[in-house]
């Protein structure tokens, strides 16, 4: 019996061996699906093929073949062309460009242990291959000849195309002499290097920064809504106690305006303060001085005198001098102000707090909540009950694109995603025709970095016979779970009729603040600067314009916001789907720009903390100990630091992602300054009809379709009819 139950051991073991070779075998026979063309609608990546361990091969191969298509411009016998060159330049790495914007669409928003290894492993030879590109001599000298010899004579796009790519490759450093250029290669790679760590540390370190309240009294001042939610989040976080306030990417936490335990506020504000800055157990001051440095060094062997005036080259606003005018102009109009409405606030608190009541950070919100419910008799508990997701979405987004651009959506539950939360829809032109796909990724979960974006899994190009598959990003609350949603799902005729597409399940609906309302407006800006592009190159198509032009169309968007033709077809009750009654619609409405120097307070410090640490030479950049206490001087020599003005920058230097993370060094001043650019096309769309066809039908033409095809300020100038812009309209649209 024993040799029996032996033989039978061994065949067992046998049979399993066969059984994982033969596993192997087929896997290694698979075809990449990241290397294949998709067979879905526009080429959309097929997630229910790919694997996480696909990415690795399909980045190494597709490294290679880029390779292999620059080595073919540079062999090439003929003399450098525009078609030979520039075109055949433009054309390869096209298999690579697939493959890293599905990838690092996971790296930012589902990001998991076998990502993040990926993500390891490949940054630094994507760097590699940048390198390799950017500073090889006759790939260069190629360019430079058809820059030279065909510049004046080509026409439109082609030339657009010749300067963009010669202009980079000569920013970049390829007319550095060696030794400066094997400098910048290794300050790129180091660069790449820091901000990979960042990029895992910053995600950790806000996660851990997670408050936990052992009880609901604590929570006192919270929607049930809202409790329900802390009750979830400490559900999904392990549950160290019965409920959790998570820490989203911003300075201020949203439940500071509601808690009435000040204790709690206070800790509450200083987990998110002080999230990354070496009091708890993550530390990224060393990572930004380096960082710091390493740019002021770039910019040094450039021939600059710092960062901000070597990255600001190619921008609208051209120097940091021209910057600081800007902001020094808006600082002049806004510190008085702040200090009227801060004190206000002050003595409103006093009025329960008593006369010794010193206002903090963590009591703004608060207190001025308190104060718009007296004064204005409106609170967020009020309004959020209308602001559903999925009808602010459908009804509020969705419908404004169709009125102003005559956009409809059809949603595609045949095209999977990388999340069950997302959703797809089609996008079809006032033709009838198909224009683009559109995914949105609204809820948040530890997998996914702070914040809100817009990206792509592929560009519009005529020239590639590309459509756009585009893609919004946000973190809001989800108290409903994917399978809730479905349950809870309406027909398609009550949508029609402008119900919400969810139903709340057991009373806990997925509500959003006017804050996240405008959120989600401002992205799908970017979404349609991407949809609306019609351009003959993938480099110059959609959002690929200067950072102090590609906010404008967000911003823009915000405004449909408000309209009320828009806002009555969205702001729907989520039980019952009656529209605001208008005395509280009304009321609200007037509220948007109750006490609005905080938002702009918040934005300017922010500004001035990015400048300041891009405008010092190298030598002078301080050391890590020392990071905070540069950030605050920074802040005194500008007229930011008023102890009386309790209003802290949106982001401090230790958690400032656009900044260290992502592509917004010395250019986080480009939300205030397009929203000057957004706000005097929103007066041009008001003049002419807000909802107008053929006003939108003129801003597409002469602005969202164009890409970085012309002069962005002519565009501007096109559209609307002035030389400049009008920077007086920001304060006047803030209700300052």
């Amino acid at each position: 019996m024993k040799k029996k139950l032996m033989t039978l051991g061994i065949s067992a073991a046998v049979l399993s061996t066969s059984m994982m070779q033969l596993t192997a075998c087929q896997e290694s026979q698979r075809e990449n699906p990241l290397l294949q063309e998709s067979t879905l609608p526009f080429g959309a990546p097929d997630f229910s093929k790919i694997k996480s361990s696909d990415y690795l091969p399909a980045f190494e191969t597709a490294i290679q073949q880029t390779k292999d298509e620059i080595a073919q411009i540079i062999e090439n016998k003929d003399s450098a062309t525009f078609e030979n060159t520039i075109l055949a330049f433009e054309e390869s790495g096209k298999t690579l460009d697939r493959v890293t914007r599905t990838f690092f669409a996971l790296v930012e928003a589902e990001k998991t242990p076998e990502i993040g290894e990926t993500e390891k492993k490949v940054t630094p030879m994507l760097t590699d291959l940048e390198n390799e590109i950017s500073f090889n001599k006759t790939l260069f000298e190629r360019i430079k000849q058809v820059y030279e010899r065909e510049h004046d004579s080509l026409q439109g796009e082609d030339k657009k195309l010749l300067e963009e790519i010669y202009k980079d490759f000569v920013i970049k450093g390829a007319l550095l002499p060696d030794d400066k250029m094997a400098r910048m290669k290794e300050i790129n790679l180091r660069i790449s290097d820091l901000q990979l760590k960042w990029g895992e540390m910053l995600p950790d370190a806000t996660n851990d920064a997670v408050v936990w309240v052992d009880s609901k009294e604590k929570l006192a001042g919270l929607s049930e809504v809202d409790i329900a939610q802390c009750a979830k989040d400490a559900e999904s976080r392990g549950k160290k106690a019965p409920y959790a306030i998570v820490i989203v990417n911003t300075t201020q936490q949203a439940p500071l305006a509601s808690l009435d335990n000040r204790e709690l506020r206070k800790k509450v504000y200083e987990a998110s303060i002080h999230r990354a800055d070496g009091t708890g157990k993550y530390n990224t001051f060393p990572i930004v001085v380096e960082i710091a440095k390493l740019r002021a060094e770039q910019a040094e062997l450039m021939g600059y005198p710092n960062y901000a005036s070597y990255s600001l080259e190619k921008t609208m606003a051209k120097t940091p001098e021209n910057v600081y005018d800007f902001l020094m102009n808006l600082i002049k109009a806004y510190v008085p102000k702040a200090d009227a409405e801060t004190k206000a606030i002050e003595d409103f608190a006093r009025k329960t707090q008593g006369a010794e009541f010193q206002l903090q950070a963590y009591d703004y919100f608060y207190y001025s909540a308190k104060m718009k419910k007296e004064l204005l008799d409106i609170s967020e508990d009020e309004v959020k009950p209308y602001f559903n997701v999925d009808s602010v979405l459908i009804n509020g987004v969705f419908y404004a694109a169709n009125r102003a651009y005559g956009l409809t959506f059809k949603e595609r539950t045949d095209i999977p995603t990388y999340h069950p939360d997302m959703k797809t829809f089609e996008v079809i032109d006032k033709d009838g025709q198909s224009k683009a796909l559109f995914y949105c990724d609204y809820f948040r979960r530890p997998t996914k970095r702070g914040g809100a974006w817009m990206d792509g899994f592929q560009k519009q190009s005529r020239q590639r016979q590309q459509l756009p598959i585009i893609f919004n990003v946000c973190n809001y609350a989800n108290a409903a779970s994917k399978q809730e949603q479905s349950d809870a799902r309406i027909s398609s005729a009550e949508r029609e009729q402008g119900r919400p597409e969810v139903k709340a399940p057991e009373g806990q609906p997925s509500l959003l603040t006017w804050d996240e309302v405008t959120t989600m407006f401002h992205e799908f800006g970017h979404a349609l600067h991407g949809i609306l592009s019609d351009c003959q190159y993938n480099k110059l198509s959609g959002t690929s314009v200067a950072r102090d032009f590609v906010e404008m169309p967000s911003q823009f968007n915000e405004s449909f916001a408000a309209i009320p033709e828009v806002f009555d077809h969205y702001a729907r009750h989520y039980k019952t789907g009656e529209p605001m009654l208008a005395e509280l619609k009304d009321r609200m409405l007037k509220s948007i720009n109750f006490q609005p120097c905080y938002a702009l307070g918040e934005n300017l410090a922010a500004t001035c903390v990015d400048l300041a640490w891009h405008m010092l030479a190298s030598k002078d950049i301080p050391t890590a100990d020392k990071a905070m206490e540069f950030e605050t001087e920074s802040l005194r020599k500008v007229g930011l630091l008023n102890p009386f003005i309790p209003i802290p920058p949106r982001y401090h230097t230790s958690y400032f992602n656009h900044v260290w993370g992502g592509g917004y060094a010395a250019g986080y001043y480009s939300y205030l300054w397009t929203e000057v650019l957004a706000d005097n096309i929103a007066d041009v769309f008001a003049k002419r009809g807000a909802l107008a066809p053929e006003t939108g039908q003129d801003f597409c033409d002469k602005i969202l379709s164009r890409g970085n095809t012309g002069d962005l300020m002519q565009m501007f100038t096109d559209f609307t009819g002035m030389k400049t812009p009008d920077a007086s309209s920001l304060l006047r649209a803030r209700g300052l």
